[in-house]
């Protein structure tokens, strides 16, 4: 019994070291609006939740004496009414870890006929880890933001639509910049043109309809400036739920305003692969992306 208990403490530990170390909500005090979901979230399939109507992060911080003061903001994918925490989520923050980089798992509200809502709440999560990065060891000129998919399409929001800080906001986090010190962008959404676009998360971001207003906001290859955190995309040239000239011409708007960037198009891999292991070419991305870092000075 004695032996028994101990190989249940042990795996428990090994569980522990797994697991993320901090989890806070991204507004402790009610968020400034409200999505209009009423209903108790729901997990399905694994790590997948739906329903979502309070942001919430993870924070996996990795050991003293492995970090490099970067951190990574991660925005799963679902086009925008699921998320897929696992494979684009946790499993990247822990990679992250293992290699001396902060993965900050972040599980925004989705929008159920509020556009506004999660990029609201990815700003705010990245003032949330400048406010706290002495306190986790990140340096905060060294923060990044990552999304797959629908993800990466909020995180490409983030990274053209940003602001710097304000002294005269009314809260803490007012002064501090919501800009991404660099971004990652997995098979990302970037336009919301019926040309190429990624229909479904265009419909549950804005809605139905055709409101150019709406459709020109969230097509982020039209916001791209010089002040555009470089970009490390990766995605797949049989990828036929969001087709690949997303991230060409998200590219082509980086290269026009002389912004660092580097994409890899792989053969095979399709949508969707995350951190999964297929045995395919597309598995060498995470060790690419770590290379990059690397390559634009982020950690030595």
């Amino acid at each position: 019994m004695k032996q028994y208990l101990l190989s249940i403490l042990f795996l428990f530990s090994l569980f522990s070291l797994k697991a993320q170390d901090i989890t806070l909500k991204v507004w402790p005090d009610g968020a400034p609006n409200h999505n209009g979901m009423n209903e108790p979230e729901e997990k399905f399939e694994g790590v997948r939740v739906r329903n979502v109507s309070e942001a919430e992060m993870y924070v996996y911080l990795p050991e003293m004496e492995k970090n490099t003061g970067a951190a990574v903001v991660i925005c799963p994918g679902g086009g925008y009414w699921i998320e897929a925490m696992d494979h684009e989520g946790f499993e990247m923050a822990e990679w992250l870890r293992d290699k001396g980089v902060a993965g900050i798992v972040l599980k925004y509200r989705l929008p159920y006929g509020h556009h506004e809502i999660p990029s609201g709440d990815a700003r705010q999560a990245l003032r949330i880890v400048r406010k706290n990065a002495a306190e986790w060891g990140i340096n905060p000129d060294k923060i990044g933001i990552a999304g797959s998919s629908a993800g990466g399409h909020l995180a490409a929001t983030v990274g053209t639509r940003f602001d710097s800080g304000s002294s005269e906001g009314s809260n803490a986090f007012s002064a501090i910049s919501s800009r991404p010190d660099f971004m990652l962008l997995l098979y990302p959404v970037i336009t919301f043109r019926e040309e190429f676009g990624h229909m479904g998360s265009r419909k549950n971001l804005i809605g139905e309809g055709n409101d150019w207003q709406l459709v020109e906001k969230y097509s982020n290859e039209l916001h791209v400036s010089p002040d555009t955190p470089p970009t490390f995309l990766v995605l797949a040239d049989d990828d036929r739920s969001v087709v690949p000239r997303n991230s060409v011409e998200f590219y082509l708007a980086l290269k026009e305003n002389e912004v660092p960037a580097e994409m890899h198009i792989f053969s095979e891999g399709g949508h969707g692969f995350g951190m999964t292991k297929k045995n395919l070419p597309v598995d060498q991305w995470p060790d690419l992306f770590y290379s990059w870092l690397k390559a634009i000075n982020v950690i030595e």
